[in-house]
């Protein structure tokens, strides 16, 4: 029997809307159809829809939402924004597909600013916790879909390392995971109030994600229910601004990173211990030179398994000149093209992206939870708000 063509309406007009588009672009035809583009200007809606083939655009959300043929609320906005268009999306009867995180604190009336500064990170956690409770009580509610765009969940190398724990016998008693990079290319997420913290929140939702979603699976495998986090303890800093940076700075040897924070953090680690003893250890950085680094370790007590996700030598190249493969992409965050590199042959198919799109939209035609869910971004936004109080607090915090 032939599907019918799912409308989506996209909500974000950016680069996250640019790379879900593109995604869309590789499922089989007739699939799924973009009807619609909102952004917060008419200026780039208007360019994303001239480039992509759209008529409809708007900058009012509830236009989008008010028409019919659209069945999916795509929502690629800075982060301040996400529960709030989750939430009507869902009272309109929409499915929703959301970039990660899914909300976080933005601050309040009364809020001294800059927030990052002055706001108690137990406020925080209150805040952010509810923002969260709220999207997962409409999508309930309103009995629809809510698919959660976490990559690393979909990524080969994540999926691999699932199967292969489900084939061990023993157990896994740490997961390291790590993201670093030379700073984000987004002018939001210098300040807390757009993006609801640093590197944290912006990084370490993947890592996070994946950590929780591993231990998840591993539970289910094993007993029958999920193995879930207890407790976190965590430290942050902002590496840029301190006394090491300012010394690189009077030799001009710090222009490489791009890293310049408000009130937000570029760096930190978090241990997070799970309900049957085990630990996960997270560590996140907007300050590593190199491009990007993403890799999971899962030691377990019959095996070791290392998933990396970006630094892979199926093919490598040498270049004098930076220019030499100037048109051609190698992966995210890369600073230069000289020397020898290591370029992604399909960065978004071995990151998981264009896998999690597939699974999303199969999962909305055939009326089944997605592999990452509602539940999955609540519990991230929790523990990951919970690291940030531990960090202030300087003690273990439970969840």
């Amino acid at each position: 029997m032939t599907k019918k063509t799912l409308g989506i309406g996209m909500v974000g007009a950016r680069y996250g809307a640019r790379m879900h588009h593109a995604n869309y672009m590789g499922l089989s035809p007739g699939l799924v159809e973009i009807r619609g583009i909102c952004a917060l200007t008419e200026e780039s809606a208007k360019s994303f829809a001239q480039d992509i083939g759209v008529s409809f655009v708007t900058t009012e959300l509830d236009e989008l939402l008010a028409r019919e043929d659209v069945d999916i609320i795509d929502i690629c906005t800075p982060t301040a924004s996400h529960h709030e268009i989750a939430i009507k999306a869902a009272k309109a009867g929409k499915h929703i597909i959301m970039e990660k995180p899914l909300t976080g604190y933005f601050g309040e009336p009364g809020d001294t600013e800059p927030i990052g500064r002055h706001v108690a990170r137990s406020k925080m956690r209150a805040g952010a916790s509810k923002n969260a409770e709220a999207v997962r009580e409409a999508v309930r509610a309103n009995k629809v879909l809510f698919c959660y765009a976490e990559n690393w969940v979909y990524a080969p190398p994540i999926v691999k390392m699932r199967n292969l724990i489900a084939a061990a016998k023993g157990s896994v008693l740490e997961l390291r995971a790590e993201e670093n990079h030379s700073g984000s290319n987004s002018v939001f997420s210098k300040e807390w109030k757009y993006m609801g913290g640093g590197a944290l929140l912006r990084m370490g939702a993947h890592a996070v994600g994946a950590c929780l979603y591993l231990k998840q699976w591993e539970g289910q495998q094993r007993r029958g229910k999920s193995i879930l986090p207890v407790s976190v303890m965590a430290d942050t800093a902002d590496l840029i601004h301190t006394d090491a940076s300012e010394r690189a700075q009077k030799v001009n040897a710090h222009q490489w990173i791009s890293s310049d924070p408000v009130d937000v953090e570029d760096w930190a680690n978090l241990v997070i211990r799970f309900d049957d003893g085990s630990r996960a250890t997270v560590l996140v950085s907007d300050v590593g030179l190199g491009g990007l680094n993403t890799r999971v370790t899962a030691y377990m007590t019959d095996g070791v398994i290392k998933a990396n996700m970006t630094a892979n030598d199926v093919i490598e190249t040498y270049a004098i000149d930076p220019r030499t493969f100037e048109s051609e992409n190698f992966t995210e965050k890369l600073e230069t093209k000289a020397g020898w590199n290591r370029p992604s042959c399909d960065e978004d198919w071995f990151r998981g992206f264009s896998l999690e799109i597939e699974d999303f939209i199969h999962s909305i035609h055939d009326n089944r939870e997605p592999r990452s869910g509602i539940d999955l971004a609540v519990d991230v936004v929790n523990v990951i708000y919970a690291a940030y109080q531990s960090a202030e607090e300087g003690k273990v915090i439970q969840l």
